[in-house]
């Protein structure tokens, strides 16, 4: 398939109750149809359009937004490999390259081939109480699991490729892909991974006499975590709602079948140039 005919249909993600997500949308979505493409516009619940993506309809999918909307957009470009390209309306963007004011420019690349794909691991999580799978999800950036409202650390039996690892006494445990290495576990004092590794980060946050190392694992591992105690644990997958867990509950991690292909523009060394550029104008950081 020549470039010019790689971009038949594209599916514009934005979230409407951010104004200028959803402004932004509209000159975009005129662009692509001055070029001759088909364009849908929505919020990632849409359901016409969240099934649309999860049946592989589109070409490309765009995330207006900030990292959070690219998560979303990731878990449903991921099942049938749709290449995802972010427009940064956030504050930080981590996993975007394209602010709005330069996707006029480089945009046009699309249809000349000027474009490269990186792909992104996903982990695969299933939580089980005894022999019921209570949920199952992917994960982009990480799992997390750990103490709730009560101040008191969790126990955790963490065990690789069937065998016994270690006991975490911490307020959590952070599973995380590379992705994940400058999210969560990047704030947990965790090391920053080259973004294409396909390595499983074990990272425990604020440990209690137990091992407070991260462990950087093999990208055909498999952890099982069960929770031996604490009050109110919960497993949060890249951050959405939360699941309560109850002691003996099983947390089975692996690397999943499916990644998440980026559409990039910049050259691969864009990765540590705009991380860096973030940590150093942290916008949150008053100066």
């Amino acid at each position: 398939m020549s470039p010019q005919s790689a971009f038949k249909k594209v599916a514009i993600l934005a979230h409407t109750r951010r104004p200028a997500d959803a402004e932004e949308a509209e000159p975009l979505a005129e662009f692509f149809r001055a070029n001759g493409v088909e364009v849908h516009s929505g919020v990632p619940s849409d359901k016409k359009l969240r099934e649309a993506l999860l049946a592989g309809e589109f070409d490309l999918a765009v995330s207006l937004g900030g990292d959070g909307g690219v998560l979303r957009a990731g878990h449903l470009c991921a099942p049938k490999d749709v290449p995802l390209l972010g427009i940064n309306m956030g504050r930080f963007g981590f996993l975007i390259e394209v602010e709005p004011d330069e996707w006029r420019e480089l945009l046009p690349r699309l249809f000349t081939g000027d474009y490269w794909f990186e792909r992104r691991m996903l982990l695969s999580v299933a939580l089980w109480r005894g022999k019921k799978l209570i949920a199952e999800s992917e994960a982009l950036n990480e799992a997390m699991i750990g103490r709730g409202r009560v101040v008191r650390p969790v126990h955790l039996l963490a065990s690789l490729d069937g065998e016994a690892l270690t006991t975490y006494v911490a307020d959590g445990l952070i599973i995380a892909t590379a992705t994940g290495s400058t999210a969560y576990a990047l704030a947990a004092g965790g090391p920053i991974l080259p973004p294409e590794l396909r390595n499983i980060l074990l990272l425990p946050v604020a440990a209690h006499l137990s091992v407070d190392r991260a462990i950087v694992l093999a990208e055909g591992a498999s952890i099982r975590v069960e929770l031996q105690s604490g009050e109110e644990a919960v497993l949060s997958i890249d951050g959405k709602q939360p699941h309560a867990l109850e002691t003996g509950d099983i947390i089975d991690v692996h690397a999943s079948d499916h990644s998440v292909r980026f559409l990039r523009f910049q050259e691969p060394g864009y990765f540590y140039q705009r991380l860096l550029s973030i940590m150093d104008n942290n916008p949150a950081i008053e100066k």
